[in-house]
C-alpha cells in the first residue's frame, strides 16, 4: 500500500490520521499474534519507517509518561525497541532508552549488560495493545532484573481498555476494532483467506 501525504500540521494531526496517511491502517482478515482474528490491523512499522511520523509520535509518548520524570524507558522487542530509544530523546539526554527480548523458553529479558536499579524511575512503551501479553512481560522482565516500572504509553490502544497490565497506562489514541476467536470469527465462517501480518508476513 502506497502511502499518501502527511498531514500539513503533524502535530495537530490525530493518530488515526498519521496511521491512515502512512497506509498503515489496513482491512481484511488478519490471524493477530494472540490468536485473534480481527477485520483491521495496525501496521506499526508502515508507519515507524518514516522518522518525521516516528519522531512526532515518539514526542507524544514522551509528553504522555513526562509526569513520572522518568530516568530509563523500555519497550518490548520489535517495535518497542525504536520507540524506547526515540522517546527517551525527547525526555533528555540522560534518559536511558532499553529493550526486553525474548531469552530462555522465550521468557522477556533485559540482556545486552542492560541493568535497572530498585531506585529509578522506571516508564514502559509500546506500540499496540491488544491483550497487554507483550507489556506484561516487559513489566516481568524488569522486575526481574530489579526495577519496578510506574507507567506506560502506547501508540493505540485497541482493546477496549480491558487489557491489565497491572500499571496505569496512558494511550495516545483508542480505536475501537472487533476482534474475535478463532472459532466464532465471522470471516472465517463466510471462508474468507486469513492474513498472517507482522514479522511472519512477506
Amino acid at each position: 500500500m502506497t502511502a499518501g501525504p502527511w498531514p500539513a500540521d503533524l502535530a495537530a494531526a490525530s493518530v488515526e490520521e498519521i496511521f491512515t496517511a502512512a497506509g498503515a491502517l489496513r482491512t481484511g482478515h488478519f490471524r493477530l499474534k494472540s490468536g485473534l482474528h480481527s477485520d483491521r490491523y495496525l501496521e506499526k512499522f508502515a508507519v515507524l519507517q518514516y522518522p518525521p511520523l516516528a519522531t512526532e509520535l515518539c514526542r507524544r509518548l514522551a509528553d504522555a509518561i513526562a509526569p513520572y520524570d522518568p530516568q530509563v524507558v523500555v519497550g518490548p522487542t520489535t517495535g518497542g525497541v525504536l520507540l524506547a530509544y526515540a522517546t527517551a530523546r525527547w525526555l533528555g539526554d540522560d534518559v536511558r532508552g532499553l529493550f526486553a527480548e525474548p531469552a530462555e523458553r522465550g521468557i522477556r529479558a533485559l540482556r545486552r549488560g542492560f541493568t535497572v536499579a530498585p531506585d529509578e524511575r522506571i516508564v514502559l512503551v509500546d506500540d499496540i495493545l491488544t491483550t497487554g501479553e507483550s507489556l506484561r512481560e516487559t513489566v516481568s522482565a524488569v522486575a526481574t532484573a530489579g526495577g519496578r516500572p510506574l507507567a506506560a504509553a502506547v501508540l493505540v490502544d485497541r482493546s477496549g481498555g480491558t487489557a491489565d497490565i497491572g500499571l496505569p497506562v496512558h494511550p495516545l489514541a483508542s480505536l475501537d476494532i472487533a476482534t474475535w476467536p478463532a472459532d466464532a470469527c465471522p470471516l472465517c465462517a463466510v471462508g474468507q483467506p486469513v492474513i498472517v501480518p507482522g514479522s511472519s508476513a512477506p
